[in-house]
């Protein structure tokens, strides 16, 4: 059985980030387990620049930041396993993994670590709908995914349902990919995301239809593809208001309904959970250093409830910090101090009308945690 002092699973924006604030703190021995084939998570399919602050790397495109922490990760010398699953966990913090070979197999170990970071972010939503399996209806993620990292288009012609920040950034880069998008479906009275998204869609005549959702998908395209796409307006109790249909040529359905909490690893460890609803769903209660009921269990990023790419990021650091400060690594003193300079930032990050909602969560969230009222 192998040992080891930090286990990270997941190599997105949280993970990367705290196996760097780990070594940056002592710990010698990190490791990093992804099941993707490429290390980054989201950041690699975000080709746009990031609004903010310069703390946040403002004006800087996600695919760079993906790549900065990279090499930073690498020169620490963070070990990262690619194609590989941690697939459950057992008593005293021993991880099963899967670890993919060179050759394509795959080799189960046996790990046990002094501390683990769960950081496995978030997973897309499905709606439901006639014709939502046929072939061609995807999530907007994996669209993007395709375009970005695997630089193979989805599709040709495109609906995408969803107007939130995905479905707004992910239609504009389709649109760059070379993709038809033909327009947009959104179940609410208004768009749900940025202005500057939605501009950018508009100026290039791509309709939005409001208040409208999808009622049919016809697969009459080569091997049972989407061939035509009908959408219906809506009333206000989300019913479909007959005669209002609309059907359009199209081969590809994207769905950018939300995201949720990928929380198997965190279930699998009988983690205590509190449903919240503007995190998506069942989510780990934590306290303020990221260590879950289990203790030298911890969690960060969308797994602690879907918010941001930059979220993630400074979760991540205070996970890591956290783990380094149990090992011993570091004193307390120094990882409340550092803590608390990450904290600033998080906090800065959920301000005003958009973060407000997500500040309140987050403290429901970590008010559900054992003793927190007692300390």
């Amino acid at each position: 059985m192998l040992n080891k002092q930090l286990l990270i699973v997941g190599a997105g924006p949280a993970g990367l980030a705290a196996s760097i604030e780990a070594k940056k703190a002592g710990v010698k021995d990190v490791l990093v387990v992804d099941i993707n084939m490429k290390p980054g998570g989201q950041l690699f399919k975000q080709i746009h620049k990031f609004f903010g602050s310069s703390a946040h790397r403002a004006g800087v495109r996600g695919m760079d930041t993906g790549a900065a922490m990279l090499k930073e990760a690498e020169e620490l010398g963070v070990e990262i396993w690619l194609n590989t699953a941690c697939v459950g966990f057992f008593d005293e913090r021993v991880a099963c993994i899967e670890k993919g070979m060179p050759d394509g197999s795959k080799q189960i170990v046996y790990m046990k670590a002094e501390k683990i970071i769960i950081a496995t972010g978030g997973q897309e939503n499905v709606v439901r709908f006639k014709g939502w399996t046929t072939p061609g209806v995807m999530g907007a993620g994996a669209a993007q995914t395709m375009i970005n990292v695997n630089k193979v288009k989805p599709g040709n012609k495109i609906v995408m349902l969803g107007t939130g920040n995905v479905g707004l950034i992910v239609s504009y880069q389709l649109m760059q990919a070379g993709c038809d998008v033909v327009c947009l479906v959104e179940a609410a009275p208004g768009i749900g995301g940025y202005g500057v998204h939605a501009s950018k869609i508009s100026r290039a005549g791509v309709p939005i239809y409001t208040k409208h959702t999808i009622k049919e998908v016809k697969g009459n395209g080569p091997n049972g593809r989407v061939s035509e796409v009908t959408i219906v307006e809506i009333d206000p109790k989300f019913q479909h208001i007959e005669g209002t249909e609309k059907t359009f040529e199209a081969d590809t359905v994207t769905l950018a309904a939300g995201l949720k909490p990928v929380s198997d690893l965190v279930r699998l460890q009988d983690i205590e959970l509190v449903f919240n609803g503007p995190f998506g769903g069942w989510v780990p209660t934590h306290n303020e250093k990221m260590e879950t009921t289990c203790p030298g269990i911890y969690v960060a990023g969308d797994t602690t409830g879907v918010e941001e790419a930059n979220t993630a990021l400074e979760e991540g650091r205070v996970a890591g910090v956290s783990a380094a400060e149990a090992l011993g690594a570091i004193s307390a003193a120094d990882a409340e101090a550092w803590r608390a300079e990450i904290w600033t930032r998080l906090d800065g990050l959920r301000m005003g009308p958009f973060g407000e909602k997500r500040a309140i969560a987050k403290k429901e969230v970590m008010d559900a945690f054992p003793g927190v009222a007692e300390a």
